[in-house]
Formats: C-alpha cells, sequence, structure tokens
C-alpha cells in the first residue's frame, strides 16, 4: 500500500518527538527520582522500537535494524520495572528484580553475538523473548490496575487506566503483531494494525503528558522521611483528627481486607475528602502505606515489651493487619532499616518503645 509507505515515516516521527519531550519534561523536573529514570529508560526503548522499522531487515542497514530492535524488546521489562517503582511509591528495587531484568537483556544480546558470529538467527532466542515481553506487559498492567482504588496522589490515579491502555496495551498488541508479521497472507494488515497502535498509544500519551509537570507525581528523595510520605500540612482539620482516632484509638486497620472505601462509610465522609485529608494534611501518597504507619506502630510496641518476649514476630503481625509475612518485613525494613528480630533484641535491650518511626 502506497498509502503505509507515506503514513508510516510520519506516525512515527510523531511518536518520536513525543517520547521525546516526555523524556525532556521527566528529565527536567524529576530526575533526581528512580522510578522518573526507569521511565526515561523505557521511552528510549520505545524510540528504538519506532526507529527500528525504518531501517530494512536486509542489506547494508540490516545492524542497525539488529541494534535497534535488541533494544526495543526491553520495552514491557521497563515498564514492569516503572511501573513498580512508581505506583508502589518505591525508592529502590531489590537484586533479585535487578538480576531479573538483567537476565532478560542478555536474550538480545545473545541473539546479536550469534548473528555477528555465524549469521544464524535463534527463533529459540526469539520465542522465549517473546514470552518475556507478554510476561512483562502483564505484570506491569497488573500492577498499575491493582492499587487505583488505594492511590491517593488524584493525577496518578486517574493516570493509571490510561497508562494500562496505552502503553502495556500497545506493548501487547505490538508484540503479538511481531509474532506474525512475517506471514505473506495480510502483512500490510498487520503493518496498518501496528501504525494504528502506534498512534493511538502516543495520542494518549500526549493527553497525559501534562500531568507529568505536577510536583507531587514524584515525590522527591526524601532521607528524613520514608518513601512512601510528603511534608504533610501544618493545619490539621477535623476531619484529618477523626482520621487519627479511628485508626490509632479504634485500631481499624487490623480489619481484614480495610479499604479506603470502608474508611469513608465509617467517618461518614465523602471518599474523595478522605483521600484528600490522608495525602494532603497527613502526607501519605497511597492507603497501604497509610494502614501500614499504624500497624508498624503497634508492632514497634509489641516487639519492645517485655512481656510479649516470646510471642512470634508473626504472630505479633498478622495481629497489627498484616496479610502475611513477606510484605511485614518488606514494611518493616523500609521503616527501621533493620530485622524485626533485630529491632527486638534491640529495643528490650535498651529499653526504649518506639523509634518515632512511621
Amino acid at each position: 500500500m502506497a498509502a503505509l509507505d507515506i503514513i508510516d515515516p510520519m506516525i512515527r516521527g510523531g511518536g518520536i518527538a513525543l517520547f521525546a519531550l516526555w523524556i525532556a519534561i521527566l528529565w527536567r523536573d524529576h530526575r533526581a527520582v528512580l522510578a522518573a529514570r526507569v521511565a526515561i529508560a523505557m521511552n528510549v526503548t520505545i524510540i528504538a522500537y519506532l526507529l527500528a522499522r525504518l531501517f530494512n531487515r536486509e542489506g547494508p542497514s540490516q545492524w542497525p535494524y539488529i541494534v535497534f530492535d535488541a533494544a526495543a524488546v526491553m520495552v514491557p521489562s521497563l515498564f514492569w520495572l516503572f511501573a513498580r517503582l512508581w505506583f508502589d511509591d518505591r525508592e529502590a528495587i531489590g537484586w533479585r528484580s535487578w538480576l531479573l531484568i538483567l537476565g532478560f537483556a542478555l536474550l538480545p544480546l545473545a541473539q546479536i553475538v550469534l548473528i555477528a558470529a555465524t549469521g544464524d538467527y535463534s527463533w529459540e532466542i526469539w520465542a522465549v523473548v517473546r514470552v518475556g515481553m507478554f510476561a512483562f506487559a502483564l505484570a506491569g498492567m497488573w500492577i498499575a490496575w491493582r492499587g487505583r482504588m488505594g492511590d491517593l496522589i488524584e493525577a496518578r490515579r486517574g493516570f493509571r487506566l490510561g497508562l494500562i491502555c496505552a502503553i502495556g496495551g500497545f506493548i501487547l498488541l505490538v508484540t503479538f503483531v511481531e509474532m506474525v508479521h512475517n506471514r505473506e497472507t495480510g502483512h500490510e494488515m498487520w503493518r496498518a494494525i501496528t501504525l494504528a497502535a502506534i498512534f493511538a498509544g502516543t495520542f494518549a500519551v500526549s493527553i497525559g503528558l501534562y500531568r507529568f509537570r505536577a510536583a507531587e507525581l514524584f515525590a522527591p528523595p526524601d532521607a528524613a522521611a520514608p518513601p512512601d510520605r510528603v511534608a504533610p500540612s501544618p493545619d490539621v482539620s477535623p476531619l484529618a483528627q477523626r482520621l487519627k482516632a479511628v485508626m490509632a484509638e479504634e485500631r481499624a486497620y487490623r480489619a481484614e481486607g480495610f479499604s479506603i472505601a470502608m474508611l469513608a462509610a465509617r467517618l461518614g465522609e465523602p471518599e474523595y475528602r478522605v483521600r484528600r485529608a490522608i495525602n494532603g494534611e497527613m502526607g501519605f501518597r497511597n492507603f497501604t502505606a497509610f494502614l501500614n504507619s499504624f500497624r508498624l506502630d503497634e508492632v514497634r510496641g509489641a516487639l519492645a515489651d517485655p512481656a510479649q518476649r516470646e510471642v512470634p514476630i508473626l504472630t505479633i503481625a498478622l495481629d497489627a493487619g498484616f496479610g502475611s509475612l513477606g510484605p511485614f518485613n518488606r514494611a518493616f525494613r523500609d521503616a527501621e532499616g533493620m530485622t524485626p528480630s533485630g529491632y527486638r533484641v534491640k529495643a528490650l535491650a535498651n529499653g526504649f518503645a518506639d523509634s518515632g518511626i512511621g
């Protein structure tokens, strides 16, 4: 189709410009934050994908295509990493996750080495890479979806669905098309679908791009405060006071599956007002961190209590509202910089009941 030969570079060029603009905004406003730096890397690999198809797979332009294509397959893994960092308000990612990313990155690198050394193309590596791309894309979309109700940053909460559709959906569709586009029958149809996906994805990004100018979207690193907190308002409203009373005195955080909707109903307040109070006045970026702050206060008190010296740490964590040991251990280490057992030994030895963190 002659029309596609004209439209193709136009759509790709527009997409490259849009993602380059996103990179510029992220670098200018949020480059100190790891989530933003991962988003920049993700956008660079998306640009690599858009550039790769401008080169032929044969002849003198084969190697530029191979290199850009190898970079492009990293889009889903970086999307997953970005979703974990941004939506879960993480300042760091564990070594196992980085090892997974590195292991996946070695696959396209091995493909390049194989082509350079033997001229052969491994379809086994290709298949493993495509499966990995699907898995990373789905995992990133799930992370963005699962925490939408507990997100207290309104601009970010509104962007979750758009990111799922624009980036996650784009990755899934394009990955699927790449798996079938070599078929002779319907090649132009798949090419048209790919261009439509690129256009829709970049259009959605252009609509949501202005959101990344908001300072509250990416909390700047602050060594004096937990990563899921922002500076609270100095003025405490009656609603914020009631929130603290319900949580600290009535221990509502212990209830299984306790949600922000349940808290709003308990207070007799609209949900949006409760969100605004927790975020704007109390400084929390997500509801889980808000709950965990009260849970950790209770845990710290129990660990420092000589009368509870023999109570298993798991029992203390479950009584405080943590659903399992894994999330509890991560939350405790993030807050205290040590294991719960280490904290108990230190607290009982020094005779203190609360570190003041949380």
